[in-house]
């Protein structure tokens, strides 16, 4: 199928086949048909080309296209050559955990008619039932979306992630995103701040809010992702200081001294036999505890990270 060139979908994607037929499934369903899909696979370590030569010929009214690099090169790498690749005048990130609602891409165009924009679409994350989610991921998942849509218009560049839209030729003003950041995050950050620092604004529009079948489903992976946040926190700060990030000085606490005191031993394999059994524990601990318990291991990971970053050692 063509298209006119309206919007490019975006989709980066590692290890993605059990995710990507539910995205596309809802992209299916869109109720706007000018757009096109382009999925790039970063190194196929789970045969994602092969579900996606199949997705290809069940969605044959969908112009998909995709894109397999033959080794691991990050998402930053992913999300350039899709742009690269892409005919549309509006480029639209989408992870590939995503499942969009039917106006997805019809909204997302609509906030690129006027005045140059980032657009930023926030995830609703969906948990299966485990104890990392019962007893902290929900709630600091509703946290973390209402804390976004509180803040000052001039930082919501902090929340530019895996749901966004950017002109294409706002894209290739900026460059681009930033290849050096290969652990886990802050690409994405890195992206939204340089649009501010162009004056180009990005503002949250909470009708772009999205289901997201999150992978941290535990409190191991959750705090593992922490530690390669905090390392790739590093990348981020070596280029644009850390004044952007700066935040209220907090005095000593008791809590403060036992994330310090957890982050100096957290490693990767610490932190996911810590995470493993507190995650055990859960289902015996008080509700409270059991939360701090969780709070404390994915704290101290992302503490790790900033300050132990060649601890951060899976690749994403």
């Amino acid at each position: 199928m063509t298209f006119s060139g309206e919007a490019s979908i975006i989709v980066p994607s590692r290890g993605g086949a059990l995710r990507l037929p539910i995205l596309l499934s809802a992209l299916s369903r869109q109720d706007s048909d000018d757009f096109e899909v382009i999925v790039v696979v970063d190194g196929d370590i789970d045969n994602s080309a092969g579900v996606l030569r199949r997705l290809t010929v069940e969605h044959p009214a969908m112009a998909l296209r995709t894109i397999v690099f033959p080794e691991n090169r990050g998402r930053a790498a992913a999300l350039n050559a899709g742009a690269a690749a892409a005919q549309g005048r509006v480029l639209i990130r989408s992870d590939d955990d995503l499942e969009p609602s039917p106006n997805y891409v019809r909204c997302h165009v609509s906030q690129h008619q006027g005045e140059l924009a980032g657009v930023v679409g926030m995830c609703r994350n969906v948990f299966p039932e485990t104890a990392y989610a019962r007893v902290y991921g929900r709630a600091a998942d509703e946290r973390f979306r209402s804390d976004a849509l509180a803040t000052n218009h001039n930082d919501q560049w902090r929340y530019w992630a895996g749901n966004v839209s950017v002109l294409k030729e706002v894209h290739e003003r900026l460059g681009g995103y930033d290849e050096r950041y290969r652990a886990y995050g802050w690409e994405d950050v890195d992206f939204g701040y340089r649009l501010k620092k162009m004056g180009i604004p990005v503002r949250i529009h909470p009708s772009l809010t999205t289901a997201h079948h999150v992978a941290a489903t535990t409190t191991g992976v959750r705090a593992i992702r922490a530690l390669h946040s905090g390392a790739a926190r590093e990348i981020f700060v070596a280029k644009h200081g850390p004044e952007p990030l700066a935040a209220s000085p907090q005095g000593p606490s008791l809590w403060s001294t036992l994330v310090a005191m957890a982050s100096a031993i957290a490693t990767e394999r610490t932190i996911k036999a810590g995470g493993s059994a507190i995650d055990v524990a859960a289902a015996v601990l008080p509700g409270r505890l059991a939360e701090k318990l969780v709070a404390l291991v994915v704290e101290s990971a992302g503490r790790a990270g900033i300050a132990h970053p060649h601890r951060a050692r899976t690749h994403f």
